[in-house]
């Protein structure tokens, strides 16, 4: 802890110097904002105020599950637009409020159906008009919720591919739109990827340490410091959860972008070769396995309905007291996806909303590891996908890669400490 005023006032300097002449990176922001967690919102507050590091080319509400919509980013951009006086005294470079409003978009609303995709929206046309841009810099998506607008612009334009770089804070976000994940990894297994399933659980506040970088964090840097400070104030009690914000870090302060095995503001990462899935044809029990944030996928047979459409809802997997949807394919054929980012025994029950369906329970056991011998079911990825490590010097309270994340936590709230006095003065 003696280090920190240390820390601080190196931060302080090194605001004092401005912007650095380094290339901007392009990014774009797919949200679930407004939904059920909300530290999208904090994650919101540190992207605008840091605004000046970045050229932010679009900003897209994709709210797969909850009541999320732009219009939240937009009361963000108010509240920002409020301090925006004083912040830039200290960094003239921060971007407008009509600057950022020109570039936000509503993306979808809900989770994709079994195929991954759906109907074009404003959100994802906004995708593909970015990455068609003729720019030699690739346009890094950072993806805070799930991926239907990524995967609903990729099958669009799949020639767009290339020009991405998609870092995604997947974990229980997988679980949302764990069909457009699926879509992705079968139809674009090369595209350059961190799949980001606990590495971020890092930056979280520990609930337990009520030193000034966790449960203090809020009482000593944010409380009183203006507009944003205020409303920070209502996710979590102030407490900076941030769970998003790794994707804004890995950018920032010199780290190498293309090169995530290295240490950068985000952590480490490992490159994979597969994503982890396991296939069932009917109940399973607890002797049957599967990989934390890995798919599970059950493919059923049932009564052939010619008179249903494909991809239309018909099951319901019950479990962990949340439901999820199932689709018929045709010919008989039934398929649901699921993730989960607990581990243990799981006990569900599958329905059907149709009456001729035979209805089942059974458990299955959830792994807490990838690192684990590949598996028949198990997707193949290309040379540009990463994902947490699993070395035990990397874990942190189980969590995969958390360690990395955590030795760099404590500069990176200094740095945006140095911000927030400044809506203090």
């Amino acid at each position: 802890m003696k280090r920190a005023p240390l820390i601080l006032l190196l931060c302080l300097l090194l605001a004092a110097c401005g912007s650095t002449n380094q290339e901007k990176h392009r990014i774009l922001i797919s949200s679930d904002i407004g939904g059920t967690d909300p530290d999208d919102n904090q994650s919101m507050a540190h992207l605008l105020m840091y605004s000046d590091l970045f050229d932010i080319e679009g900003i897209v509400s994709s709210p797969s599950f909850g009541d999320g919509n732009k219009e939240e980013i937009l009361r963000m951009v108010d509240v920002y637009e409020a301090d925006l006086p004083t912040l830039l005294a200290h960094y003239p470079d921060l971007m407008q409020p009509d600057e950022v409003r020109v570039i936000v978009k509503q993306g979808r609303k809900s989770a994709a159906p079994a195929c991954g995709y759906g109907e074009p929206t404003e959100g994802s046309e906004w995708i593909v008009k970015c990455a068609r841009k003729e720019d030699k810099r690739p346009l890094h998506i950072l993806v805070w919720g799930c991926l239907e607008d990524v995967a609903q612009a990729l099958h669009d334009a799949p020639e767009i591919a290339p020009k991405l770089r998609v870092h995604w804070i997947a974990g229980p976000n997988k679980k949302w739109g764990v069909n457009a994940y699926m879509y992705i990894v079968e139809h674009f297994p090369n595209l350059w990827m961190i799949e980001n399933n606990t590495t971020y659980r890092g930056f979280i506040y520990d609930s337990k340490n009520s030193d000034e970088w966790n449960k203090g964090y809020f009482e000593k840097y944010i409380c009183d410091a203006g507009h944003l400070g205020r409303d920070f104030a209502a996710y979590y009690k102030g407490n900076p959860k941030m769970g998003d914000t790794p994707t804004l870090l890995y950018l920032m302060h010199g780290s190498n972008p293309e090169q995530p095995e290295e240490q950068s503001w985000a952590g480490r990462f490992v490159k994979t070769k597969r994503t982890p899935r396991r296939v069932f044809h009917g109940p399973t029990t607890a002797a049957d396995t599967a990989l934390v944030c890995g798919i599970i996928e059950w493919q059923l047979k049932g009564p052939n309905r010619p008179e249903i459409a494909v991809d239309s809802a018909c099951l319901t997997l019950d479990i962990r007291k949340q439901k999820w949807t199932g689709y018929y394919k045709g010919d008989g054929n039934y398929l649901l996806r699921h993730s989960t980012y607990y581990t243990g025994v799981l006990s569900y029950t599958m329905t059907s909303s149709l009456p001729d369906f035979e209805a089942f329970e059974g458990e299955i056991t959830v792994e807490n590891s990838w690192d684990v011998a590949p598996n028949e079911d198990d997707l193949v990825v290309g040379d540009c996908w990463w994902t947490d490590s699993y070395a035990e010097e990397d874990r942190w309270n189980k969590h995969a890669g958390a360690n990395t994340q955590i030795a760099v936590r404590q500069e990176i709230m200094a740095d945006w400490a140095a911000r927030w006095q400044v809506l203090k003065e």
